[in-house]
């Protein structure tokens, strides 16, 4: 008899982490996922890690704990880059110790935005703001500890759980009658269910015998690519249509020079998912359906759906 693939994820509250957790419900008895949290783990703690990881004995980590908010990086460093750099030095570490495969989740800010196409897994980094700079650190400290690792760089999550652009447009359509959005920052919106799915197939295929899964930095967003304006507008069509909303606010493009941010955030944020679609075949990743999803959680006050896996 097959051992279950066992599979800790740290991050358990966050979005993805809230998403794992609705993903692994159904298949419980015959995978087995671990999640903990901040309060029931420091994993800026080396002991604290070293407890953990040996009272969960498992096949692979799924890193989703990350300090996420982008314009306060630069007051709470300390904060920001133990969170992003160090601790994922230290699961990575424990990780090639015990040899356990590790699956770490980045960012496209650890790019400046200048491509006019859509950023490859091995182009150059170099960060925009100090958000960035932290998580292209933990990049690079995951790698060094354990060449094996997978880091998984992602854009503009979105879920039913916690503070997100998606949460932020609908309460202010129900406030406001015109609103100005960003038009010139482009990217991949990426439903954090769709993350999870993929962070769960690669898991698998890690289980597999006989395949061969590289080690190294891939990427994972949604698709189509479209700026904050376009994704506003998309947002309240869909929320008009399932009667959340009564109208849609007017929406101005502006460019990203009139809404002055603390830090600054790339122009194209595009992510180039081939590497990983070649390494697992094609992937749902349109986020269009995902916000159906969301919307619909919200609407129905129930938790969101998720695809049935294997």
């Amino acid at each position: 008899m097959d051992t279950p693939l066992r599979i800790l994820v740290t991050g358990a509250n966050g979005q993805l982490g809230r998403s794992l957790q609705a993903l692994a419900a159904p298949l419980a008895g015959r995978i087995h996922y671990a999640f903990t949290d901040r309060d029931s783990l420091d994993i800026t703690s080396d002991a604290a890690i070293g407890r953990w990881l040996d009272a969960h004995p498992a096949d692979c980590l799924v890193n989703a704990a990350a300090y996420t908010a982008v314009d306060r990086a630069a007051d709470e460093l300390d904060t920001a880059l133990a969170i992003n750099a160090q601790a994922p030095a230290l699961l990575a570490r424990h990780c090639a110790r015990r040899g356990m495969r590790l699956l770490h989740v980045s960012t496209d800010y650890v790019f400046d935005g200048t491509l006019d196409r859509p950023y490859r897994a091995d182009d150059p980094t170099r960060p925009l703001n100090t958000y960035g700079r932290s998580k292209r650190q933990g990049e690079e400290a995951v790698l060094q500890a354990a060449p094996d690792a997978l880091v998984v760089r992602t854009s503009w999550v979105f879920s039913a759980w916690g503070d997100n652009f998606v949460r932020t447009m609908l309460r202010l359509g129900q406030q406001r009658d015109h609103l100005r959005v960003i038009d010139d920052q482009v990217g991949g919106p990426t439903w954090a269910g769709h993350l999870a799915q993929a962070l769960h197939q690669l898991a698998q295929r890690l289980h597999t015998p006989g395949l061969h899964t590289p080690g190294g930095l891939y990427h994972f967003s949604g698709t189509p690519d479209v700026s904050w304006h376009g994704f506003a507008r998309e947002i309240f069509t869909q929320a008009v249509a399932r009667g959340m909303l009564a109208r849609a606010p007017a929406l101005a493009p502006i460019p990203a020079s009139d809404w002055p941010s603390p830090e600054p955030r790339p122009a194209n944020s595009r992510l180039d998912c081939d590497k990983l679609e070649a390494l697992l075949g094609p992937l749902e990743r349109d986020w269009r359906i995902g916000l159906g999803r969301v919307l619909d959680a919200w609407r129905d006050d129930a938790p969101p759906r998720t695809e049935t896996l294997r």
